[in-house]
């Protein structure tokens, strides 16, 4: 066989691998600016004027609405167990909220320390800024909820919402007025959404580099095997 055909088997094999590395690259580029578009859209919700509390709630067109609330924290909470960047570990604070208007709904007030766990927390007449949201935080490792002992490890709207006798509508604080001492708000944001795409965007077009240089190099050792021969 002529040796210009017999490398053309691995110069296909080579040109193949890279246009279909190549061609997964560039649909994670596309997945990328489709990701950033949704986001963009969520961040300029949780950032738009603020709306009534919804008398009809429908959590696939509510989330995210930021909503301004006046009316009275109430006695008894929740505690979530979460963990913060550059604070460690404690909870999420979950107390019931009841608006001028009488409807009793669920505050998360935000972030306080393990040694704050049990403390005396301000409550009473409050404006509260925040967002209306129905988190996703229980996975399949996630376990049951403490009820008895008050540690709770996923913010189950419904149960939280049996256990404090609200409605099941949960509104993520931004601020309170007055502020709360020893709470650190933790409002809605785009941070814990997660957008790999551009990593693997580099990693597929990575790859592809790689093919061709392993393809070059076994085209060139092919050919000097052949000169070899010939010799």
């Amino acid at each position: 066989m002529p040796p210009v055909k017999r490398l053309l088997a691995p110069l296909i094999f080579g040109l193949a691998g890279c246009a279909i590395l190549i061609a997964l690259g560039v649909w994670q580029v596309q997945r990328l600016a489709w990701k950033e578009g949704i986001l963009a859209e969520i961040e300029a919700k949780i950032d738009g004027a603020a709306e009534p509390l919804p008398d009809v709630v429908s959590p696939s067109e509510q989330r995210y609405q930021p909503v301004a609330l006046s009316g009275e924290i109430g006695a008894g909470e929740l505690h979530v167990l979460v963990s913060v960047k550059q604070r460690g570990a404690g909870y999420r604070i979950i107390a019931p909220f009841t608006t001028d208007a009488g409807r009793q709904i669920l505050l998360d007030r935000g972030y306080v320390e393990n040694e704050a766990k049990t403390s005396e927390r301000r409550i009473g007449e409050t404006e509260v800024t925040g967002n209306l949201h129905w988190p996703d935080d229980r996975t399949s490792s996630t376990p049951r909820n403490d009820v008895e002992g008050n540690t709770w490890f996923a913010r189950d709207i419904g149960p939280m919402a049996e256990a404090l006798g609200t409605e099941p509508l949960l509104v993520i604080a931004r601020s309170e007025t007055p502020p709360a001492p020893g709470i650190t708000p933790l409002p809605v944001s785009t941070e814990g959404i997660p957008n790999n795409h551009l990593q693997y965007a580099i990693t597929w077009f990575s790859l592809a580099a790689i093919w061709a240089v392993m393809t070059g190099l076994y085209i060139r050792r092919s050919r000097a095997a052949e000169k070899g021969t010939v010799t």
